[in-house]
């Protein structure tokens, strides 16, 4: 079958480049690079039990590469996608800022079963990426993972290794099939691999400086991922740098769909833990041998460079907006029943700071999403906000969770719901930037 290729609108290509070129300024970089990317929607298997078959599952895998997908800040990505699935699916992008990223469900369709699709994908901002096309939810035969993505910074980071570690939970069955969310988990137990093991090690050198970019693939739950003995330093939260700070007792938590960029110097040999608030699993290790040698040694860690967001926003001059996820009655859907026909949560001019009252009126926790911008998680009284950005928020039943952000970024963009319910829906609303 012919491909079919996404042609972007004016305002998209203009507000794509715009993009790229601030990026670009804001980096020093070099002249835009066009990357090729090869992305496929297809059946996969993975080993979940010692003593049962591997399971089937359904994966976004890069034909093009070899190994983990890297980028760089600034590329202009060309990518070819072939859905070789029964059901219309495509990648959505998480962590990238600005309009020229394929959004599927902004006005276009899907990519129908056995077809191709050709897109232009720009990179203005570095971090680490997820493709996913599990907003589809609705439309997955079978459990589905996630594709790590990184975009690297035009300047060397200090590291001497950079692993992704990918974190995911699942369902299974007795008979070792896993069971996909949005249904009802009766007779399966939780599960949880690392980088798609349930036994996982890296292996370094004492002394080695490791840059581990953790990423929470679950679905439905909020994880906390520790390294014992050793103090891991977290420099970048849902792919945007953050001034370093220490992790609490070595453990980072994550929401679904959220990631922390993490140095660590490797010490000693150390089990990998991963606690889902009920109880710990042990999910790998650390395995130290040798010394790594050098002739000077590294500094401490130095902040990320910046991806160009701004330093201050005005709090004072801000849209204020309440949004509370998933509420009856108040426009939330299921993707397959999705328009944007429908009223917008909120609308809001380009070039202004927007402030979100994010209420939970569930009885359990519930994951928030925007798409298209990274927020400010703002103090208790609005008098300042934690120094980092995020695009995935867990906020607790009855609690209302205050952010904030500059929307650059014109076009129409999702937000997304879920609770930490394995049955629950993924709902998703939109918003405007005019």
């Amino acid at each position: 079958m012919k491909p079919r290729i996404f042609a972007p609108s004016r305002r998209e290509v203009l507000a794509g480049l715009g993009a790229s070129a601030a990026g670009l300024l804001g980096g020093g970089a070099a002249p835009v690079t066009t990357t090729q990317l090869a992305l496929q929607a297809r059946p996969a298997t993975l080993a979940l039990r010692p003593d049962r078959p591997p399971a089937p599952i359904w994966e976004l895998a890069a034909v093009s590469h070899l190994g983990n997908i890297h980028l760089r800040r600034g590329d202009r990505c060309e990518v070819t996608f072939r859905n070789t699935l029964p059901v219309p699916l495509a990648p959505v992008w998480y962590g990238l800022n600005g309009a020229a990223q394929a959004d599927p469900l902004r006005g276009r369709a899907p990519t129908a079963p056995d077809a191709t699709e050709i897109s232009i994908v720009s990179i203005p901002n570095a971090g680490t990426l997820v493709a996913d096309f599990r907003l589809f939810e609705d439309r997955l035969k079978q459990p589905a993972r996630p594709l790590p993505v990184i975009a690297e910074e035009t300047s060397r980071i200090a590291v001497d290794r950079d692993e992704v570690l990918l974190i995911e939970e699942w369902r299974v069955r007795q008979d070792g099939t896993a069971l996909p969310p949005g249904q009802d988990p009766k007779d399966t137990i939780p599960l949880y691999t690392l980088n798609g093991l349930t036994s996982f090690e890296l292996s370094a050198s004492a002394g080695e400086r490791l840059r581990l970019r953790f990423i929470n693939g679950s679905q439905r739950s909020v994880l906390a991922i520790k390294l014992e003995s050793h103090e891991v330093q977290v420099m970048a939260l849902d792919g945007q740098p953050a001034e370093p700070f220490p992790a609490r007792n070595g453990a980072l938590v994550l929401a679904p769909g959220a990631r922390a960029d993490a140095f660590v110097d490797a010490a000693m040999a150390a089990a990998l833990v991963l606690h889902d608030g009920k109880e710990a699993h042990p999910i790998g290790r650390l395995a130290v041998s040798g010394q790594l040698e050098r002739r000077t040694p590294l500094p401490p860690p130095q902040p990320l460079p910046s991806n160009g967001l701004p330093e201050k926003l005005d709090l004072r001059g801000a849209l204020r907006f309440d949004v509370a996820p998933g509420s009856p009655g108040a426009g939330w859907t299921r993707t397959a029943n999705f328009s944007t026909i429908s009223a917008p949560a909120f609308t809001a001019k380009a070039g202004r700071t927007v402030v979100l009252a994010v209420k939970n009126p569930a009885p359990i926790t519930t994951i928030f999403h925007l798409h298209g911008h990274h927020f400010r998680l703002l103090d208790r009284l609005d008098d300042g906000w934690k120094p980092y950005w995020l695009d995935t928020l867990a906020i607790e039943p009855g609690q209302t969770q205050r952010i904030a952000f500059a929307a650059t970024s014109p076009g129409r963009w999702l937000i997304e719901s879920v609770v930490t319910d394995w049955a629950a829906p993924r709902l998703v609303r939109w918003y405007g930037v005019e």
